[in-house]
C-alpha cells in the first residue's frame, strides 16, 4: 500500500512535467507515437497515453461548445472522448440514452467519483453530491419540505420583498443616472440574499445600494468557481498535487471552503440554540425545518443547505441572465411578454404569474438555448449498453449534455438557433379561452435543463414562479438594454453554472 501511495505521488509530480514536454515537442511525439484514425473529420485524434489531449487542452475554454460540436455531428448524438491515461468519457445528446441513464437504469448510473472528489470539499455529501441511501434519505426529507404550503408562502415573500424592496430602486437609481450596470453582478446578488433568507433565514444584504463585498458572498463564489475549474484539469492529479503542497487555487479554494463551512456552521448552532430556548421554531427557513423536524448532525445539515445555496443562487441568476439577453435582441417576444404583464393586476402576486404562460415558455426557450447547468454527468457501476448501441464499461464517465440537445437539429428541427417562445405553445381549442396560449412542455429527457428522473429538481415550480416574478416586476417599470462595446456580444461561459464573461453590463431605461 505504501509503495502505491509513493507512486501515486511521485506521478502526479511528473505528469505536468510531461504534459508540458508533449506541448512543447507535438511534432515530435506525433510523429514517434501516431494518432489512431478519427471515424469521420470533426472526431478528435486520440494517441497512446495521452488520448486526445493536444484536442482538449486546445479547447480547454470552451469544452462546453467543444462537446457540443462533437456530440451534434456524431450520428447517434454519442461520441467517446479518450483522455490521458486510458480514461473514457461518453457523451451523449440522445434522448433515448439519457432516460436510459436518468430513468430506466437509474441504479447503475450514479454520481461519479470524479465528480464527488472534485466537489467534495465545497458539497461534502450534500444531496448533490451523494450516492445510496445518503442522498434517499436527504432527498426524501427536502421533498418533504419543499411540499409544505408554509415554505411556499416563505419564498413568495422573501422574493417580493427582495424584488420591492431592493432589486427595483436599484434599477430606478440607475435609470435616472443613466448608469450602466452589470446585470450579472446584480441578478446574482438578488438570488443570493433570496437563497439565504430562504435556506438560512440569514439577509446578507448584498443588494443594498453600496453593493458591498459580503465576505460570505465572496468566499461561495471562490469556491463554486475553483471547484468548478477542477473538471477542466488534464487528470485529476495535477490538482491533487497542488492541494497536496496547500499552493495556487488550491490553496485559495481551501480558504474559501473554510469560510464557507465555518459560517454555515455557526448558522446551524444558532438555529439549535435557538429550538432549545424556544422549543419551537417561528421561522419557515430550510435551516429551521431540518432541525426543528429533528435533524442535529451539524456535518450532515450543512451539506444539505450549502447544495441548496448553490442550486437556488447559481441556477436561478443563469437562467434569467440569458432571458433578458435573449428578449433584448427579440422585440417581439418582449411585447408579447408586456401584453402578457399588463393583463394582470397593477402589481401581479404569485398566484398570478401562475397564468403568464408566454413568459413561462420564453424562459423555457432561453434555458433551451443557455441551460443553467450545460453538462451534467454520470458513473457507470456495471457494464452496460446504451439504447444507440454505445458499450459502457463499469467504471465509465458518460455525460448528458443539455447545452447540446438544446442545438440539436434532430431534436428541434432547423430552426433550432431561433429564439421562439411559440415552439412552446398552442392555441386553446374551447370557446371560453379562444385566442389563449396554452403551455405544451417537452419531456424532460429531450429537455433534461431541470433533469429528470428520480434526480429531477424539487424545486423546479418554485423557480419558475420566482423567476416570472422577477421578470414581470422588472419589465413593467423598465426596459433592460445590453450595453456592450459595439460589435461585441457577450461570450458564454461555465464553471457550475453558465456564466457571461466578464458580466452582462445594461442601461435601464424607464418605459413610458
Amino acid at each position: 500500500m505504501l509503495d502505491l501511495e509513493l507512486s501515486t505521488t511521485l506521478l502526479s509530480f511528473l505528469l505536468p512535467f510531461f504534459l508540458l514536454f508533449i506541448i512543447k515537442r507535438r511534432s515530435i511525439f506525433t510523429t514517434l507515437f501516431p494518432s489512431k484514425s478519427p471515424e469521420n473529420a470533426k472526431t478528435p485524434k486520440s494517441y497512446p497515453i495521452i488520448g486526445s489531449f493536444f484536442s482538449i487542452y486546445e479547447n480547454r475554454n470552451r469544452s462546453v461548445q467543444w462537446t457540443s460540436e462533437l456530440v451534434t455531428n456524431s450520428p447517434t448524438s454519442t461520441f467517446v472522448l479518450r483522455r490521458p491515461l486510458g480514461r473514457r468519457v461518453i457523451y451523449t445528446a440522445n434522448p433515448s440514452n439519457v432516460q436510459h441513464i436518468l430513468k430506466s437504469h437509474f441504479p447503475i448510473y450514479q454520481k461519479s467519483s470524479f465528480s464527488r472528489m472534485n466537489l467534495g470539499d465545497l458539497l461534502g455529501d450534500g444531496i448533490f453530491n451523494t450516492n445510496g441511501d445518503s442522498w434517499k434519505f436527504q432527498r426524501q426529507v427536502a421533498s418533504h419540505e419543499f411540499n409544505t404550503r408554509s415554505l411556499r408562502k416563505f419564498v413568495e415573500h422573501v422574493v417580493d420583498t427582495e424584488l420591492n424592496d431592493r432589486l427595483i430602486p436599484i434599477l430606478a437609481a440607475a435609470a435616472a443616472d443613466k448608469t450602466v450596470l452589470d446585470f450579472q453582478d446584480i441578478l446574482q446578488r438578488f438570488a443570493f440574499d433570496n437563497v439565504c433568507a430562504i435556506a438560512f433565514g440569514y439577509d446578507p444584504a448584498s443588494l443594498v445600494p453600496s453593493l458591498p463585498q459580503v465576505k460570505f458572498m465572496k468566499c461561495f463564489e471562490d469556491a463554486v468557481q475553483i471547484s468548478s475549474q477542477r473538471f477542466q484539469y488534464v487528470h485529476p492529479l495535477l490538482w491533487k498535487a497542488k492541494r497536496f503542497l496547500n499552493f495556487g487555487s488550491e490553496k485559495d479554494l481551501r480558504i474559501a471552503v473554510e469560510g464557507v463551512r465555518e459560517f454555515a456552521k455557526g448558522l446551524v448552532k444558532e438555529k439549535k440554540q435557538l429550538l432549545n430556548e424556544k422549543s419551537e421554531l417561528e421561522s419557515f427557513d430550510l435551516l429551521s425545518r431540518f432541525v426543528s423536524s429533528g435533524h442535529n448532525d451539524e456535518t450532515f445539515v450543512t451539506d444539505i443547505v450549502i447544495s441548496f445555496i448553490l442550486a437556488g443562487r447559481d441556477t436561478t441568476s443563469a437562467a434569467l441572465i440569458w432571458f433578458f439577453w435573449l428578449v433584448s435582441k427579440n422585440p417581439n417576444v418582449e411585447g408579447e411578454i408586456l401584453r402578457e404583464i399588463y393583463e394582470k393586476s397593477e402589481s401581479p402576486i404569485f398566484e398570478e404569474v401562475k397564468d403568464m404562460v408566454y413568459t413561462h415558455a420564453s424562459l423555457s426557450e432561453s434555458m433551451r438555448l443557455y441551460p443553467p447547468v450545460p453538462v451534467d454527468g454520470k458513473q457507470a457501476v456495471a457494464d452496460n449498453v446504451l439504447p444507440d448501441g454505445t458499450f459502457v464499461e463499469k467504471g465509465t464517465a458518460v455525460v448528458y449534455h443539455p447545452y447540446a440537445m438544446g442545438r440539436s437539429e434532430k431534436i428541434w428541427g432547423n430552426d433550432w438557433a431561433d429564439f421562439k417562445p411559440e415552439r412552446w405553445l398552442e392555441r386553446h381549442d374551447v370557446p371560453e379561452v379562444e385566442g389563449k396560449w396554452k403551455f405544451v412542455g417537452r419531456d424532460p429527457y429531450t429537455y433534461p435543463v431541470f433533469q429528470a428522473g428520480p434526480r429531477i429538481c424539487l424545486g423546479k415550480e418554485m423557480a419558475f414562479l420566482q423567476m416570472k416574478r422577477v421578470v414581470a416586476g422588472v419589465f413593467r417599470r423598465f426596459r433592460v438594454v445590453p450595453a456592450f462595446e459595439e460589435g461585441k456580444e457577450p461570450v458564454f461561459v461555465s464553471f457550475l453554472t453558465t456564466k457571461m464573461e466578464g458580466g452582462f453590463p445594461v442601461r435601464i431605461e424607464e418605459r413610458t
